[in-house]
């Protein structure tokens, strides 16, 4: 895009450059238009001869031609260097806008992120939580099923000794 901006710089620099010289042209003809004037002028005083009025007027004629010619290409050129510069401001406002966009996504991108660190670093929490949990009952469950175990033992041998005695008795 950058490649895109300075060919578009350089274009109207170039087209800018050409103006300049179709101005400095035009200056010099309308000079040597003036000069011209000056010189009919004085031909006109000096010399009555028809043919030579008649050929400075030709020449003074395709001058303005000239100058018509060139004050066209000069608009022309003007046209197309405002064409240029507001298609370069649309494309740097483009840009501009993209680039606007893209830090706002990646500011909501980076938000999200820690967002989704602070809810880890939660479960993370709660899961050590929940497993210091387990562990106690864990304990707390060997320990009742050694009693249980203790005590269908203690059940067992009672019992025997109960049946025992019945014999006995």
């Amino acid at each position: 895009m950058e490649a895109d901006f300075s060919e578009m710089r350089n274009e109207l620099q170039s087209r800018d450059a050409l103006w300049r010289r179709i101005q400095v042209e035009c200056q010099q003809l309308h000079t040597e238009l003036l000069k011209i004037k000056e010189y009919k002028d004085m031909q006109e005083i000096q010399i009555k001869h028809q043919s030579s009025c008649r050929q400075i007027t030709e020449q003074l004629e395709n001058k303005n031609a000239e100058l018509l010619l060139l004050a066209q290409s000069q608009e022309h050129q003007r046209e197309e260097l405002n064409k240029i510069r507001n298609h370069l401001y649309r494309e740097e406002q483009a840009h501009r806008s993209e680039q606007e966009r893209m830090k706002t996504e990646i500011s909501d991108l980076t938000e999200e992120l820690h967002q989704k660190e602070i809810t880890i670093a939660t479960i993370m929490e709660k899961a050590s939580l929940l497993e210091r949990q387990l562990k106690m009952e864990l304990e707390i469950k060997d320990k009742l099923l050694a009693k249980q175990q203790l005590l269908d033992f203690r059940y067992k041998v009672i019992k025997s000794e109960n049946t025992h005695l019945k014999e006995m008795v």
